[in-house]
């Protein structure tokens, strides 16, 4: 039987396609004429490689659901629970059969009965159909179409009206501002409670934008409702919540500045909001580079400043993860970093996740510098004192221990915090195993400063 026509592939993914195809021959390019290419090449070209594999069976699933539409599939293939061509088809204990993500999420509902004969489930073990199955196999072949992988499709139990229901919502993305509002305060509290409506969002590469679109270059952002901005810009963060969609959001154009924007200009929802959508993202090492080079930390960093208590921890949070790299390191030094959480540190706010930042942002020469100028010394003294965290304590030690060898002048301050409260040889004595190295280090070069006073 001949295969059933369908329309060429989408020009977006074509062309996402071709654009990753030429960088991708750029890299491969580079790697064979340098023989000391970096490492960070090698794996930017395994990245494009895992983009183009991931866009190859993106399009093989809609070319499935494209043929899908066009065809009526016998009855007895359908799940009755979804209505859809089954392709993980399973028996449950009355010998009913289901395709098994739906049959999982009805169980996980907590009900205890089949749906189709309504008699209570001595069992819930579900045992493939492997008879139903073949047959599905042998339908879909004949007709040119592929049958994905038993859970690579609908996974998360995404029934037709779901999608149905999905598409209409971004359709009215588009539409009057009222529309507009509605349907983004319910894709906001879809994409909350259902994982299958955050998956969705994977299956084409126009849903992000549609999603975006009121908040695009053509809508001045002085006629933008606050409400809209920050429903579009937490369901940006539920979308982000979700692994396989990280990639595809931060790499989606107008996510980051907009994200960006949302935390200049957005209410205070919207603001944590967006920290906290950076924060989920940045959990890949491509989308820190991304976010970094977008110059997100800037208005991290000031916002950071500002204090809001609601926004703090998730600011804190996204700065921290961004400066895992050192590009990111050097680019919240020249923001500011350094002076903002030192004086949120003084001030005992959030104390424990700044402390930390202030550590890994230790390792850049200016920062100890500014650290330094700013009266890092005697305030980190004074948490080492008050605290009762070690981890706190160990990363206050290891920046002095850092500030000890970087800048002499600093000595002094430190003999005589040892004098007065035996700070340094408690922590020598109790810290933790970094600690105690750290503190026995300033120790041994202070010991070895007086011993060179009373010599001289």
């Amino acid at each position: 039987m001949a295969k059933t026509g369908v329309s060429d592939s989408d020009p977006t993914v074509t062309a996402k396609a071709t654009e990753l195809k030429k960088e991708l021959q750029r890299l491969v390019r580079a790697i064979l004429d340098d023989e000391d290419c970096s490492t960070e090449t090698i794996d930017r070209a395994k990245e494009k490689i895992c983009a183009l594999k991931e866009l190859k069976l993106r399009g093989k699933r809609a070319l499935s659901l494209k043929l899908l539409e066009t065809l009526t599939c016998p009855e007895e293939f359908r799940c009755p629970l979804s209505k859809e061509l089954m392709r993980d088809p399973v028996l449950v204990a009355t010998g009913q059969t289901y395709d098994r993500p739906f049959i999982q999420k009805w169980l996980k509902a907590g009900n205890r009965t089949c749906p189709v004969t309504q008699q209570v489930l001595f069992h819930t073990i579900l045992t493939p159909n492997h008879l139903v199955r073949e047959l599905i196999s042998q339908w879909c072949k004949s007709r040119g179409i592929e049958l994905s992988d038993p859970g690579f499709h609908n996974e998360e139990g995404i029934t037709v009206a779901e999608r149905e229901h999905f598409l209409s919502l971004l359709e009215k993305m588009s539409l009057t501002n009222s529309e507009q509002k509605l349907a983004a305060k319910e894709l906001r509290l879809l994409t909350k409670r259902m994982p299958s409506f955050r998956a969705l969002f994977g299956e084409s590469l126009d849903a992000i934008p549609q999603l975006l679109n009121p908040l695009s270059e053509s809508n001045p952002q002085s006629d933008i409702h606050p409400d809209l901005q920050e429903d579009v810009i937490t369901t940006l963060l539920n979308l982000s919540i979700h692994d396989n969609n990280k990639k595809l959001v931060a790499e989606t154009p107008n996510v980051i500045p907009l994200l960006m924007e949302a935390l200049r200009s957005g209410t205070v929802e919207t603001r944590t909001n967006a920290a906290a959508a950076l924060f989920t993202l940045s959990a890949l090492d491509s989308n820190k580079a991304l976010i970094g080079k977008s110059g997100a930390l800037k208005p991290l960093i000031d916002l950071l400043e500002e204090g809001h208590p609601i926004a703090m921890k998730d600011v804190a949070s996204a700065i921290f993860t961004l400066c895992m790299t050192t590009e990111n390191k050097v680019r919240a030094v020249g923001d500011g970093a350094v002076r903002v959480i030192l004086k949120k540190i003084m001030d005992r706010v959030h104390v424990d996740e700044l402390v930390a930042i202030l550590a890994m942002l230790s390792s850049h020469q200016k920062a100890i510098e500014e650290m330094g100028e700013l009266g890092a010394v005697p305030c980190l003294l004074s948490i080492i004192r008050e605290s009762t965290c070690g981890r706190n304590k160990e990363n206050c030690i290891a920046i002095l221990h850092t500030i000890c060898l970087h800048d002499r002048t600093k000595w002094k301050e430190l003999k005589e915090e040892e004098n007065t409260h035996g700070t340094i040889s408690d922590l020598a004595e109790n810290g933790t195993s970094r600690a105690k190295r750290k503190a026995s280090g300033i120790l041994e070069r202070l010991n070895r400063s007086v011993h060179i006073v009373h010599t001289s």
